[in-house]
């Protein structure tokens, strides 16, 4: 929309008078309405704030047991002394220094040492399955390869269901 360019001294007062009305009308809003939206914002901004549980006291530690002083001390290892703390098997050296070969943007590096880690079965990585899913390849063994001898008319004939898709099913298709 382009503007006018006749602006008369007329027309220059109403619009000044126009824009004088607009300001004093914001300035009587602001006066009347403006604490209560204040009030408003301040108990919305109250309500995003996360709720605060209260603290409990620390409670004091549990002494040790006493240990049997018949029991000769012997030096033990500090790998028996030390508590598991993962629930993975320490990687070989050979294997972790792979780690440190390359980049992985030409193969090497961390690329493959993903990859010949994830080469290894999850009996050897891991000390015991970590979830449920890990139970489905636990102890699965290598993978078998299986050889499809079949021609494809053989294949399309056993996958595709004889009888139609309403009709009832040929107990020969039920699997027990």
């Amino acid at each position: 929309m382009s503007r006018q360019l006749s602006m008369d001294t007329v027309r220059q007062n109403f619009w000044k008078e126009e824009y004088l009305r607009e300001k004093m009308l914001r300035c009587e809003w602001h006066h009347k309405y403006g604490s209560l939206v204040k009030a408003k914002q301040k108990a919305k901004a109250a309500a995003r704030l996360p709720l605060k549980l209260p603290t409990l006291p620390p409670k004091a530690p549990l002494s040790p047991p006493p240990a049997p002083k018949a029991v000769p001390s012997r030096a033990s290892s500090p790998a028996l002394e030390a508590p598991i703390q993962s629930e993975m098997y320490p990687v070989p050296p050979a294997t972790r220094a792979l780690l440190y070969e390359g980049i992985s943007h030409d193969f090497q590096g961390c690329y493959r040492y993903l990859s010949t880690r994830k080469l290894d079965m999850p009996e050897k990585r891991y000390l015991f399955p970590i979830t449920t899913n890990f139970t489905y390849g636990w102890q699965l063994g290598p993978p078998v390869k299986q050889e499809l001898v079949s021609c494809k008319m053989c294949r399309i004939e056993s996958f595709f269901r004889k009888n139609g898709t309403f009709s009832l099913l040929d107990p020969r298709d039920l699997a027990l």
